[in-house]
């Protein structure tokens, strides 16, 4: 997986790698050719008494050892430059694919979870780049060089490097087959600390106000506990493998040293040649030693590629059309649309089931809502109300049925384009970190000054936006937190209402208003959106009762569909719900 992944990361980066390779290829034959030369030194220079020699092939030595240090330096350079190019690769492509997945596969992965991905795991893979391109050839190359130059100096001296790399070899195989389990289990483990923290920080006065901050601090301690063992586990792995091998290579430089010695002084090999065995011992040690650096960070990576790879090969459940249609619902942007189907909205039979669920949340639905109407949906938690609306601007895609607009298929529309052409107000009011002003021109970018002061004249918003000495200009922190719900709430209408659509869906946008702002802002809306088709969604009898169409879901069924008096009479669901909230509202 690993492989793959590097592979295609690297298609961008062909040139920048082969001059990667040919600047270590320089440094690697720089390095092997130094122990040589210096055995030149010592038994044609030193031990002949000829200076001459020795002035020549220092001056050599210099040259050789410039070579190496400039190659090295800029081999470092460049991977240094290729991987932090991978990692922003990487990034940028798990964001925009992120943004192409439905809320269905998002929630599959989990928040936080993508967040890991994203970020930590990015990281691993990159930290792992700079390691195998700073020994991409140099670490190979000096470790069969050395074997090579080794038996050039002394072929039965070099049996002791034939016992010694494979039981390198073996041990390092060993110690990184244990890790690749071990890292995958961490990251998992990493991802629900990261999920636990996050829940925890999110919902820090809902736990204070339980009186249960000693649960989450046991909940997180054992999660936090499991993390720091496997970390610790693999860790001693990890810092078992360097006394392991350099036990192995201390026992070998020892074995050398007497062998070479006894063969020195039986007149079969030179002293320089000795040096140079050595160094050449060294040098195979430095590369098992670049080898193992590489080993050790692979399987973390490896593990973290899996998980990137996860999330880059998922398939959107909701994606673009291959052909555009003939006739498309925004203003402006293809055709014009038959005026008697401009702004028209059509479920037939629709019905949405996740997976492997063995009921389906919404079944048979059917209805219209034209232009200049108001239809409603309402029904007990958990009927399919939101889930409903989201089926709309294709957040998630209906498994039977059809959604049409404007009497087009919303499946046959480009995504961009179906969703341009609808203003939305989500259950969940949330604001960007930034300024007011910065969060209603999401809208509208081009939006001036004038305009987003009626659209929140409009939302109700003056109320406290008079308050703020900044106005516009007023920072918002991430998702909204120093603001109220229902500052936040108008602050999102007003925000949907900067764009000028033919649909708009308010997925329960006035559940954190008080009931004179919910009126004034209800009336406002009327007057606005008179010639616009607008779906609701909401919880109270209140914010209903005005809707030229009101749904009644029960269980994912359309339990009953028609105005509010017809429903009183018509409609059992509706009537328990009105009376209920009657019962509720009324004196008591």
């Amino acid at each position: 997986m690993l492989t793959g992944l590097m592979r295609r990361l690297l298609g961008a980066h062909k040139g920048h790698v082969a001059a990667i390779v040919v600047l270590q290829l320089f440094q690697a034959a720089a390095t092997l050719m130094l122990p040589t030369v210096n055995a030149a030194i010592i038994d044609d220079g030193i031990v002949a008494g000829n200076t001459a020699v020795i002035n020549r092939l220092g001056i050599m030595m210099a040259a050789l050892a410039a070579v190496q240090a400039a190659a090295a330096i800029a081999a470092g350079y460049l991977a240094a430059v290729v991987a932090m190019r991978i990692g922003h690769q990487l990034r940028a492509e798990i964001f925009t694919k992120i943004q192409s997945l439905s809320s269905q596969e998002v929630a599959a992965f989990g928040t936080q979870s993508l967040t890991t991905r994203a970020t930590n795991d990015t990281q691993q893979i990159q930290a792992f780049a700079v390691l195998v391109f700073t020994m991409l050839v140099a670490g190979p190359a000096m470790g069969l060089g050395g074997i090579v130059l080794a038996l050039q100096q002394d072929v039965a001296l070099s049996a002791v490097v034939i016992v010694i790399v494979p039981l390198l070899l073996l041990i390092m195989y060993g110690i990184v087959r244990r890790l690749i389990p071990l890292y995958r289990e961490g990251q998992d483990l990493l991802d629900r600390a990261g999920g636990i923290l996050r829940e925890q920080i999110i919902g820090a006065n809902v736990i204070r106000a339980f009186v249960r901050q000693d649960h989450e601090v046991r909940r997180f301690a054992r999660t936090n506990s499991s993390l720091t063992a496997n970390n610790l586990q693999s860790a001693l792995l990890v810092a078992g493998m360097l006394p392991l091998i350099m036990l192995v290579v201390n026992i070998s430089s020892v074995a050398v040293v007497w062998f070479g010695g006894h063969r020195i002084q039986a007149g079969l090999m030179n002293i320089g040649a000795l040096a140079a065995f050595i160094a050449y011992i060294l040098q195979i040690l430095l590369a098992i030693m670049m080898a193992m650096y590489v080993l050790m960070t692979a399987p973390r990576a490896a593990v973290c590629a899996e998980r990137i790879d996860a999330v880059l090969t998922t398939e959107p459940s909701v994606r673009d059309p291959q052909e555009a249609p003939a006739v498309l619902p925004v203003r402006g942007s293809g055709p014009r649309v038959p005026p008697d189907t401009a702004g028209v909205l059509k479920f037939s039979q629709v019905g949405f089931s996740y997976p492997g669920a063995e009921a389906p949340v919404l079944a048979d639905i059917s209805f219209t809502a034209g232009p200049g109407t108001t239809t409603a949906i309402i029904g007990s938690t958990g009927s399919g109300k939101s889930t409903l609306l989201n089926l709309i601007p294709r957040f998630l895609d209906s498994t039977t049925g059809t959604i049409s607009l404007n009497g087009v298929n919303i499946r046959d529309l480009p995504l961009d384009t179906l969703r341009a052409g609808m203003s939305i107000v989500p259950q969940h009011s949330h604001l960007f970190s930034g300024t007011i002003a910065q969060n209603l021109r999401m809208a509208a970018p081009d939006a001036p000054d004038a305009e987003l002061w009626t659209a929140l004249e409009t939302a109700q918003t003056m109320r406290f936006m008079r308050d703020l000495p900044l106005g516009l200009a007023t920072p918002i922190g991430q998702g909204g937190t120093n603001l109220s719900g229902g500052q936040r709430q108008r602050l999102c209408i007003a925000r949907a209402l900067l764009r000028k659509s033919p649909l708009y869906l308010f997925d329960d946008s006035f559940s954190a208003l008080d009931y004179d702002t919910d009126t004034r802002l209800r009336h406002a809306l009327a007057a606005e959106l008179a010639t616009a088709t607008v779906v609701v969604v909401a919880e109270r009898i209140s914010a209903v009762e005005s809707a030229d169409l009101i749904l009644v879901l029960d269980g994912g069924q359309l339990a009953a569909q028609g105005t509010h008096p017809e429903l009183l009479k018509s409609s059992s669901t509706y009537r328990e719900i009105a009376e209920s909230q009657l019962a509720l509202d009324g004196p008591g």
